[in-house]
């Protein structure tokens, strides 16, 4: 600070890095003897002690803006520091991002293609499921069409068994059933329309050759039939064996009435075919069926079932006496099933044939035809006709005459 001749003041501050220099210049005033006149001492110490103040005070601002500096520019480090780190962190977040949106995109494309696939591979199942169906109807309706076909209806003779005493072998432990063997056979057959002829030759040569001749010209009277000789398609048939076994210990009682408890009944159907004044022996074992009305008696000893069965009803006595029906225990198996279909050789269908005679003066005069070798016959055995709107089965033997 330097102090002009006219009393002002002149102030020059240096501020260096951290350190602030006051470079304070005063002149002395030189006094002119003539023009100025000496400042008083008091007022120039006033004037020092007011500057070292004002120093102080801005040395106290420096001292505080040194420090705000500093703590501004550590909050500005911390602030870049923490800046840099949430950039890592948000780059690492975008690659993460990115990462899963590749994984993501990967599997997507697998499970879309695996839904194709699946898609494809459930097309293909259902496209076999209704061929699959489509067959099976087929199948069902060709296995229904083979059950009508092969369908028997026979009517199996009621055969009367003679129950025998129990021999000394039989007393000894010999308990076997008593056993049956039956053959069941279908004798083949064809359904002979109206105007159609059936013709058995003694040799299967002679119906051959009239088979290759596709018409036969019959003379009748002042006419000429024709008539057309065809080869003989039958129907399947079967055969088979029925072996039947008859208990000799076991009896099947029907007709029971459910008037008392299940475990009643039992006791009760027990005591009473336990009786020997009634024909009865001694039980084994009882079964009893309330839904059906029906028993099941095993005796120890052979020889009561089968004379109970021989008088078919039994007095029971349950809250009341009852008659029950008693019948043998059978046990049947189906053997050597067989079907077969075949052609005869020996005989022919004559089909076309005009009533233009008699039924019988017609039969007469076929066969008077194709007995002629000059008409390619021979010896017939059998001959049969029917006239329009008849119907005849005919049957056929299983031997040679086929």
């Amino acid at each position: 600070m330097r102090l002009a001749q006219d009393g002002s003041r002149d102030v020059t501050w240096h501020v260096r890095a951290k350190s602030l220099t006051f470079t304070f210049d005063s002149e002395l005033w030189q006094m002119n003897s003539g023009s100025c006149q000496q400042q008083p001492k008091k007022r120039k110490m006033d004037e020092l002690e007011e500057a070292k103040k004002e120093l102080e005070m801005w040395k106290t601002k420096f001292e505080k803006a040194d420090d705000m500096k500093a703590r501004l520019l550590l909050e500005k480090l911390e602030e870049d520091d923490a800046k840099t780190k949430a950039q890592q962190e948000m780059m690492a977040c975008i690659e993460k991002q990115e990462k899963n949106k590749k994984e993501f995109s990967q599997r997507l494309s697998i499970e879309e293609d695996k839904i194709r696939k699946l898609t494809e591979k459930k097309r293909d199942l259902l496209d076999q499921l209704r061929k699959s169906e489509a067959e099976l109807e087929a199948k069902k309706a060709e296995c229904t069409k083979l059950k009508q076909k092969f369908k028997i209806y026979a009517q199996i003779p009621d055969t009367a068994v003679k129950f025998t005493a129990p021999s000394k072998e039989a007393r000894d432990g010999t308990d076997q059933p008593i056993r049956g063997v039956f053959t069941i056979r279908q004798r083949a057959s064809v359904f002979l329309q109206g105007q159609q002829a059936l013709i058995t030759f003694e040799e299967d040569k002679v119906a051959s050759q009239i088979l290759r001749t596709p018409k036969c010209s019959v003379s009748c009277g002042d006419s000429i039939l024709n008539v057309k000789p065809k080869r003989i398609v039958m129907d399947p048939a079967v055969k088979f064996e029925v072996h039947l076994d008859v208990s000799r210990k076991e009896v099947k009682v029907s007709n029971i009435p459910p008037s008392l408890p299940v475990e009643r009944i039992q006791d009760r159907l027990e005591i009473s075919f336990s009786r020997p004044s009634r024909g009865g022996g001694e039980v084994e074992r009882v079964e009893y069926d309330k839904n059906t009305g029906t028993g099941h008696i095993i005796f120890h000893q052979t020889g009561v079932a089968e004379s109970l069965t021989r008088r078919g009803r039994y007095q029971v006595h349950l809250d009341s006496e009852v008659n029950v029906q008693v019948r043998p225990i059978c046990h049947y198996q189906l053997y050597r099933f067989q079907t077969f279909c075949g052609a005869p050789k020996r005989t022919i269908l004559l089909d076309g044939i005009v009533d233009t005679e008699d039924e019988e003066d017609l039969q007469d005069l076929l066969e008077i035809h194709f007995q002629k070798p000059s008409n390619g016959g021979g010896e017939i055995e059998s001959i049969t006709y029917i006239s329009s709107g008849k119907t005849l089965q005919a049957f056929f033997c299983e031997d040679n005459s086929m």
